[in-house]
């Protein structure tokens, strides 16, 4: 299991443990974090599990692809650490991460 520390928008830590391969967005579903809504169900589409990932982890994760760089245009308040948690996959490398929801998904 790796354990994802997600900052819920109104700043309560949730620290979670999810199967390894399981997305950032899946796990988040499954354990109830406010924030995160996952509309399309993870396929890269709505843009509606929208995160910021911790600076000191933002160069650990994979590299986005194209698709998610588009969807990311359709996010509220999308920053430079804006990455779409459908996209990330639970892997041991990522034990630990910090992601934060924003205030809204729309």
């Amino acid at each position: 299991m790796i354990q994802i520390n997600y900052i819920e928008k109104v700043g309560t830590v949730r620290t979670v443990e999810i199967p390894e391969g399981l997305s950032l967005m899946e796990g988040a579903l499954k354990h109830h974090i406010d924030g995160i809504d996952g509309d399309c169900g993870g396929a890269c589409a709505c843009a509606t599990c929208h995160v910021y990932v911790a600076p000191e982890w933002f160069d650990r994760i994979p590299p986005m692809n194209d698709l998610e760089r588009g969807m990311l245009k359709f996010a509220s308040e999308p920053r430079p650490n804006s990455r779409l948690s459908c996209q990330i996959k639970a892997t041991p490398a990522l034990n630990g991460l910090t992601v934060t929801i924003p205030k809204s998904q729309y």
